[in-house]
């Protein structure tokens, strides 16, 4: 959840910096969620590893076993000095496999000391006895054990140092689970003194000194020197080993207080597969993992953990795991209870569902069949008409296609009789004008030759005309009439025309509305003059010059030039 928090508030930060900033930031965002998956699977691969010790454990606890068997068949062969130590290794054994057996033969090993003189080893095997009551809830009969060691003089400061952890461990264990404040004070006090006298006496490298070592550093908060003792404690384990288990557990909570969400599940594994691979039934470790896939949401991994380590506690017979354990599977239970009617509900709506999707399918069934009776019989129908129809409809087609071949040519014809009449009305109405307005010129012209006959000036009516300055300025105004007419007619002649030609090819008219001599030619062609005699007479110049005109011009046509002439004419 830490990683996943980092990786928030990244992709935050991608929204509010420049373009730079952002893709560098964007690159760290990847590079997380990589690192984020790469957890995930890691985290996932060692609960695997977990999943398969579990499956092994009666594996692990039949070598255990043998060893208990072994240890057993020696000091039944074993005398004097030789049955103490064989008595007390068997305690070892026992000691995280089953609390019965182990307070049993510690018990062995007390009288066999007591019977050997050997009081240093009463004392030292009277204090295991009581750590080992303590740590199953066995309080008064631990406090009863210790107050009835003498210690006197001469004892070793191992025994003596162990002897103190024992009041150490019955005091804390007092103070950790009464609910009254000022008891708590007094028990915590007597924890405390017994602790200082313990580490005088036990050497600073016992498993005891240095887990009190590192608790009291991480109380204090103090935790890169619970780390560091937590280092010098790992050199002293075998990795793997039952001592390992319990160095890798409180390796966990230092990286639990750091919020390293990786380590911390790492050392929490490897405390649990320690733990299982030795057959300790004497577990911390595996409800604490069961505790935090549950908050992680895996109930399911969770219900299976704390079902096997409640399994190994009832066989290692202790009240205080059970109290640890109890409140987790009754959360678990009820997380399943929770599930378990969420599921319920949810099925009970799926089945209602699916009835009413199965009953509006019975109805479907029913219609479709009436329907498929009833357009079974109109298909019977159906098909005699419809080989009726094929019959006439060949006919038909026939008939069509003629139909259509004739109203398409008579389309076309429509078209050109459209067109050609409204340029016939177009250029008769302009013609009938034009008409109009030379016999208004003549006449005025008539009259001016009268006026100057008159008035004897004959000399300036034969400069008249000698001039062509009258037939210029009427063709001048012929052209002009004729190019306001056809562009009239035809709009967008000239950029359609151009759109004929090549690039460099194209003619753009000087004046608005006007006609170059090049599309004059061709508007003639449009019209229908495709004679270049009667082009030439309309444009008053020689048929060569025409022709020319028009080779040049189709020179420069794109595609055919041999159909530019008729793809004019369409335009």
């Amino acid at each position: 959840m830490h990683r996943l928090s980092q990786i928030f508030c990244i992709f935050a930060l991608c929204k509010r910096c420049n373009k730079t900033m952002r893709i560098l930031l964007t690159a760290i965002l990847i590079l997380l969620s990589t690192a984020f998956r790469a957890q995930s699977t890691d985290l996932e691969s060692r609960l695997r590893l977990i999943d398969e010790a579990i499956a092994e454990s009666p594996r692990f606890v039949a070598q255990r076993e043998a060893k208990i068997t072994a240890a057993r068949h020696a000091i039944e062969q074993a005398n004097g000095k030789q049955k103490y130590e064989e008595g007390y290794r068997l305690f070892e054994l026992y000691r995280p496999f089953v609390s019965d057996s182990a307070i049993y033969f510690l018990r062995q090993c007390i009288q066999l000391a007591e019977q050997q003189g050997d009081h240093a080893a009463s004392v030292h095997c009277r204090s295991q006895l009581a750590i080992r009551c303590s740590n199953i809830g066995l309080y008064d009969e631990a406090l009863n054990i210790l107050d009835s060691i003498q210690t006197g003089n001469g004892l070793d400061k191992t025994v003596l140092g162990t002897y103190y952890e024992a009041y150490n461990n019955v005091y804390g264990e007092l103070s950790y689970y009464t609910r009254l404040d000022d008891i708590r004070k007094t028990y915590q006090e007597k924890e405390q003194y017994y602790k200082q006298l313990m580490f005088e006496y036990l050497p600073p490298t016992s498993e005891s000194c240095f887990l009190r070592r590192e608790q009291a550093a991480q109380g204090e908060g103090n935790l890169k020197e619970a780390m560091a003792i937590n280092d010098e404690w790992m050199k002293t384990v075998e990795p793997g080993s039952h001592p390992y288990a319990l160095v890798a557990l409180y390796r966990y909570i230092e990286y639990k207080l750091q919020r390293d969400t990786t380590q911390m599940m790492y050392w929490l594994t490897e405390s649990v597969l320690a733990d299982i691979r030795n057959a300790a039934m004497d577990q911390g470790s595996m409800w604490e993992l069961a505790n935090e896939l549950m908050l992680s949401g895996d109930v399911e991994r969770a219900s299976h953990y704390i079902s096997y380590t409640s399994d190994c506690a009832n066989r290692y017979g202790s009240r205080q795991r059970n109290w640890q354990i109890a409140p987790l599977l009754t959360h678990i239970a009820n997380e399943y209870k929770s599930q378990s009617e969420r599921i319920t509900s949810h099925l009970w709506g799926t089945l209602a569902v699916i009835s009413i999707l199965a009953l509006l399918l019975l109805v479907a069934l029913f219609l479709v069949h009436r329907r498929n009776s009833q357009l079974h019989a109109a298909r019977n129908d159906l098909k005699t008409s419809n080989d009726e129809l094929a019959s006439a409809n060949i006919l038909l087609a026939t008939q069509k296609d003629e139909l259509a071949a004739l109203n398409g040519q008579l389309s076309m014809v429509n078209g050109q009789l459209t067109e050609s009449n409204r340029v016939k009305e177009e250029y008769i109405g302009r013609f009938m004008s034009l008409c109009s307005q030379y016999i208004d010129k003549l006449d005025n012209y008539r009259k001016m030759v009268n006026k100057k006959m008159k008035n004897k000036e004959l000399d300036e009516l034969f400069q008249i005309s000698k001039s062509t300055e009258l037939k210029e300025k009427e063709l001048e105004e012929l052209y002009e009439n004729f190019d306001t007419v056809f562009l009239h007619l035809f709009p967008d002649f000239i950029d359609d025309f151009n759109a004929l030609l090549q690039p460099e090819m194209r003619i753009r008219p000087k004046e608005e509305n006007r006609l170059t001599t090049d599309i004059r030619i061709f508007a003639l062609i449009r019209l229908g003059f495709e004679d270049s005699s009667k082009i030439a007479e309309f444009l008053h110049y020689s048929v060569n010059t025409i022709y020319n005109y028009r080779a040049r011009i189709k020179n420069g046509a794109l595609g055919n030039r041999e159909q530019f002439e008729q793809r004019v004419k369409s335009l």
